[in-house]
């Protein structure tokens, strides 16, 4: 089954494509040069999504020509809202937390910044990203930019769609809840970032920003009461610059 659609909407996915600029304000962006970076994963049969959440699914209104004699196709398509590369919202962590559709914008569009723990990652399936990561990054890179996009690249995105090996199990279901294992932010580092950086939002190329075993969602709860979305399920990265995006 073929999914002839855009892969992902607005609300799921605004910043799919990065443009890899060098440049030192958003304002002074030329979308004629650089090298565009899709960052999504297709949304198709293989498409991953939480083992409690119901999958892809595709059904044919129409395919073939009309009486008038001309080609016409249309399909119905239905999915959750957590699988794929796709945006949560505020509100689904914290009470009274923005909506995808009340998020302002430069949220969702702002320079970006990778933080790369592929190594950590590579060597420890539940790794939490600390805040000595983040603080890794800025010693080389300088402070944290207030309102950019904060991606945290764990490597785990070129394991999509193997369920077992990108999210610890094939399993479905409540009973593979807690057979989940794939790296997440720590407690801290979401706090560090909260109360003293100010990101637009982050994005984590793995299934949650809480890591797999996580119990209580305190990277969601923390981000998530100031208003700070994420992005989950993120693409490919290896393409992208640790700044100038």
């Amino acid at each position: 089954m073929k999914l002839y659609l855009p892969k992902l909407s607005l609300c799921q996915f605004l910043i799919a494509v990065l443009m890899c600029l060098n440049v030192a304000q958003a304002d002074s962006w030329d979308f004629s040069k650089g090298s565009w970076v899709d960052l999504s994963h297709a949304y198709d049969e293989n498409t991953l999504y939480w083992p409690t959440a119901a999958g892809f699914s595709k059904t044919t209104d129409f395919e073939g020509h009309t009486d008038g004699g001309w080609y016409y196709t249309a399909y119905s398509i239905s999915t959750a809202e957590h699988g794929g590369t796709h945006l949560d919202a505020p509100i689904h962590f914290h009470e009274g937390g923005q909506t995808s559709d009340q998020l302002p914008l430069e949220r969702l569009l702002a320079p970006a910044v990778v933080i790369d723990v592929t190594q950590q990652a590579a060597a420890d399936a539940d790794y939490l990203i600390s805040v000595g990561d983040i603080k890794a990054w800025e010693s080389t890179n300088g402070l944290l930019p207030d309102g950019a996009i904060v991606l945290f690249r764990t490597g785990f995105a070129t394991r999509w769609p193997d369920a077992a090996s990108y999210l610890g199990t094939a399993e479905r279901g409540a009973i593979a809840v807690p057979k989940l294992h794939f790296p997440g932010l720590s407690a801290e580092a979401a706090k560090f970032l909260a109360e003293q950086r100010k990101p637009a939002a982050v994005g984590l190329d793995t299934a949650s920003i809480d890591h797999g075993q996580s119990a209580d969602f305190m990277a969601h709860r923390i981000l998530f009461a100031k208003n700070i979305p994420a992005f989950e399920n993120v693409g490919d990265m290896s393409a992208l610059p640790a700044t100038g995006s």
